[in-house]
Order: structure tokens, then C-alpha cells, then sequence
């Protein structure tokens, strides 16, 4: 019995080691993309090609802290860009690549902050629209 009991505890353990990881480390994880190069009607387009790790990550509640990015009058309180930089480094005003922004879709609208915060949803990849991001947090909420 005693066996048993230890073994359901490692285990146990073992799940909670691997959750925090995940949600700890999201954005090292994320950054585990690279890209191919398709084209359209448009031109070239650099499509993602996501990692074993990241896919595994795909349809999981993670956590990701970083910056609001202020797009002031596109995006609804409740649809917000997080970036794993702040503003003067993101993907959208500095050195940071895409995979250093997500979308989220939060069940709650937040106001702006420029202070750094941490979000929990549900995962979505996109390699297929180029209109929205390639990381898309769903069902999110703040959580500090």
C-alpha cells in the first residue's frame, strides 16, 4: 500500500513540476519556432513552423506575463497584444521577434497598465492567418 501511495505521489509531483514549467517558462518554450517561406498572391509570407514543445502546448491553459502593447482604438479592452518585452524592445516597435507577442481574448475587459502583468488561458497556434498573431491566448483572464 505504502508503495502505491509513493508512487501516486511522485507522480503527482512529477504533473505539478511539468505545469509550473510550462507556465512559468511559455515564452522560452514559444521561442523554440522557426519559419518557412510561402507565397501568395501578395508575395512572400514567413509562415510558422512550431516545435514538438510548442505543439504540445497547443489546446493547454498556460500563463505568460509581459507588457500590454497599447494599440489604442483595434483592440477591445477584453483582445489585448502581450509582449514578453517591454514597448521600446517589442516585436512591433523594437528588436523582439513574433514569437515575443500573443493575442488574448480575455473573458474580462482590463484597463491599460504600463506595469508588467500575467495572463492564464487556453493555447491557440495560428500558421494559417496571416491577420492574427501566431500565439493566441483564450478564454484568458488576469491574474494579478
Amino acid at each position: 500500500m505504502i508503495k502505491i501511495s509513493l508512487l501516486t505521489l511522485g507522480f503527482f509531483v512529477l504533473s505539478v513540476c511539468t505545469l509550473l514549467a510550462q507556465t512559468q517558462n511559455v515564452w522560452k518554450s514559444l521561442a523554440e519556432v522557426s519559419y518557412k517561406i510561402s507565397e501568395d498572391q501578395y508575395g512572400e509570407l514567413y509562415v510558422p513552423v512550431f516545435s514538438a514543445n510548442i505543439s504540445k502546448l497547443e489546446g493547454k491553459v498556460v500563463a505568460a506575463d509581459g507588457y500590454i502593447i497599447p494599440f489604442e482604438g483595434m483592440f477591445k479592452p477584453e483582445h489585448i497584444i502581450l509582449s514578453s518585452l517591454p514597448l521600446a524592445e517589442c516585436f512591433f516597435c523594437g528588436s523582439g521577434g513574433p514569437e515575443t507577442v500573443m493575442e488574448v481574448m480575455l473573458s474580462s475587459p482590463i484597463k491599460y497598465t504600463s506595469n508588467r502583468v500575467k495572463v492564464r488561458g487556453k493555447l491557440t497556434l495560428n500558421s494559417k492567418d496571416p491577420e492574427k498573431l501566431m500565439y493566441i491566448l483564450k478564454d484568458a483572464v488576469l491574474v494579478n
